[in-house]
This record gives C-alpha cells, sequence and structure tokens, in this order.
C-alpha cells in the first residue's frame, strides 16, 4: 500500500506473480481500504490468473540458437565474433549479433538493448508527429528505458513520456497503443470515465492491443499494463 497526493484510489496487479499494490490518498483510513481490497478480490483474482496463463519465456542468455522477438516477429539468434564495433542484423528468421571475442552475457545483453532502444527512437518521430495533432497535445521529453512494472509513464505536469525498451520486441500497434495512451494522459492524467472515453474516441481499437500486448510471450522480467 502506497499513499499519495491523489485524488483516488488504485488497485494494480503486477507480473510475474500477480502482486497486488494499492495507492490511496493521505489520510485514507485502513478499514477503508479493506473494504475496497475485498469488494475487488474478483477482479484480482482474474487477473491474477491471466499472468498465470500467459506464455513466458525463459531468461535470456544470449547463446546461439536461443529464441528473440523484434516487432512481434521470432528471430533465432546467431552469435558472430568479429574484433569490430558490435552490431546486430535481422536477416530471414536470424538475429546476428556481432560482439567483440570474449564477450559476457551482461555485455550482449547491453548491446541488444541498445539495439532495441534505438529501434523505438527510430520508430517514434512517425507516431508523433501523426498522434500529436490529432489529439492536440506536445509531448515534452520522451525517454525510451527499461521499466519493470509498466510499458509506459507520464508525467502531466512537464509533459514527459517514458517508455519501455522491451515495447521494440512487441507487435508495432502495440508501441502505437502505449505512445497514444500516455499522450492522452496530457488531456486526463487519472484512468477515470474521461479517459476511457478519450481512448475510445481516438483510438478506439485500444482494448485489442491491450490483449496483443498482454497477450504476446512475455520475457523472465514482465510488465503489465
Amino acid at each position: 500500500m502506497v499513499l499519495k497526493d491523489i485524488q483516488n484510489i488504485h488497485l494494480s496487479v503486477y507480473p510475474p506473480e500477480g502482486a497486488v499494490r494499492i495507492a490511496a490518498p493521505h489520510r485514507t483510513q485502513l478499514d477503508t481500504l479493506r473494504v475496497f481490497a475485498i469488494s475487488k478480490l474478483g477482479w484480482i483474482k482474474q487477473q491474477q490468473k491471466k499472468l498465470r496463463d500467459q506464455a513466458r519465456q525463459t531468461p535470456r542468455e544470449i547463446v546461439e540458437r536461443e529464441t528473440h522477438y523484434v516487432w512481434g516477429k521470432r528471430y533465432q539468434l546467431a552469435l558472430v565474433e568479429a574484433d569490430a564495433a558490435p552490431t546486430v542484423t535481422l536477416k530471414h528468421t536470424r538475429m546476428i549479433l556481432q560482439v567483440r571475442p570474449g564477450s559476457t552475457a551482461q555485455s550482449r545483453q547491453e548491446v541488444l538493448a541498445h539495439w532495441y532502444r534505438a529501434q523505438i527512437r527510430t520508430t517514434l518521430p512517425a507516431l508523433l508527429a501523426a498522434w500529436e495533432p490529432r489529439i492536440g497535445v506536445s509531448a515534452g521529453r520522451v525517454f525510451v528505458q527499461k521499466m519493470k512494472t509498466k510499458w509506459g509513464s507520464c508525467n502531466p505536469h512537464s509533459s514527459n513520456i517514458r517508455l519501455n525498451t522491451d515495447l521494440a520486441q512487441k507487435p508495432p500497434q502495440c508501441l502505437e497503443y502505449i505512445v497514444v495512451h500516455e499522450l492522452i494522459h496530457l488531456l486526463e492524467p487519472r484512468h477515470n470515465e474521461r479517459f476511457t472515453h478519450l481512448m475510445d474516441q481516438y483510438l478506439p481499437d485500444w482494448r485489442q492491443r491491450r490483449v496483443v500486448l498482454n497477450g504476446a510471450p512475455l520475457g523472465h522480467e514482465d510488465w503489465g499494463y
């Protein structure tokens, strides 16, 4: 439970194990939170079951013939050692990772993380150019980073948006869904009826996209949204 400077109680169920988190306004009584949690018990169990039912990948070791995803497509990893700058190349169904001789799993992971971040960075300008004028907002800075519990976040005060690097592993419509989601938060910071109405107005199939996002194979570290 977290007490914050907010107006309403928010309930979240986080992967991979379905941990429950309640954020509530300051001075909220414990009995009030207990009654709220009990009233949402059915929903909590439903969300936890969804997480258990989702396909999961084993921890990535960045080794030969390992499976990796790029924009929802599956690739088999091929390692190439060379005394040159590390690179990532997609060829047919293979992801070719060129690394320096003697590279560690951690250094290979860093190369891949940087490459995934670049994929999102390359895709973002067109998405923002299409959606900012349509919604009537303008994002401040957009950060692309590893996020442990969210696919994205928005700070309505600074207009800054953060996106999870791993969105580059999901189908392209998932990134667009999260971008629109965060841009609409610039109009409505909360997940209330107005927010849902705006999502329905600007991206009518957002619920289907959310299913695709949360239904795709998950990595060892997983996020809900």
